[in-house]
């Protein structure tokens, strides 16, 4: 088993890894979108948090030798469904073709008063 910690996301922000590599899959914890090296929690419109959390996913990934073309699934947790619509926009710009199974959890709320946090399993 490997820990994976990356300055290029957020640093882990209680008893837990950034992501975990084992048996040839990269479990990446669930992020927020906090923004790298900066303290104050800022979320801002959703399809700016769901960018970011993909980012920083993107990120993790990228430190622990692979990639979001290697995601094979996701699981969004969502605090508002009205804001879907945007989270799915968001997401296919910026996953493209690729297509990992998903799961969509409505959430009643999420630290900080974000509105996503984002959670994903890849092969290296």
């Amino acid at each position: 088993m490997q820990f994976i910690t990356t300055e290029n996301a957020p640093a882990a922000g209680g008893h837990y890894s950034q992501a975990v590599v084992h048996n040839g899959f990269v479990f990446v914890a669930g992020q927020l979108a906090f923004v790298p090296g900066q303290k104050e929690h800022r979320p801002g419109p959703i399809t700016d948090q769901t960018e970011r959390t993909l980012r920083n996913i993107e990120a993790i990934l990228q430190a622990a030798g692979s990639g979001l073309d290697k995601v094979v699934q996701m699981t969004i947790y969502v605090s508002d469904m009205e804001m879907w619509g945007d989270v799915n926009a968001t997401y296919m710009r910026i996953m493209g073709s690729h297509k990992p199974a998903r799961a969509i959890v409505p959430v009643k709320e999420l630290h900080y008063g974000y509105g996503i946090e984002i959670q994903a399993i890849a092969t290296t």
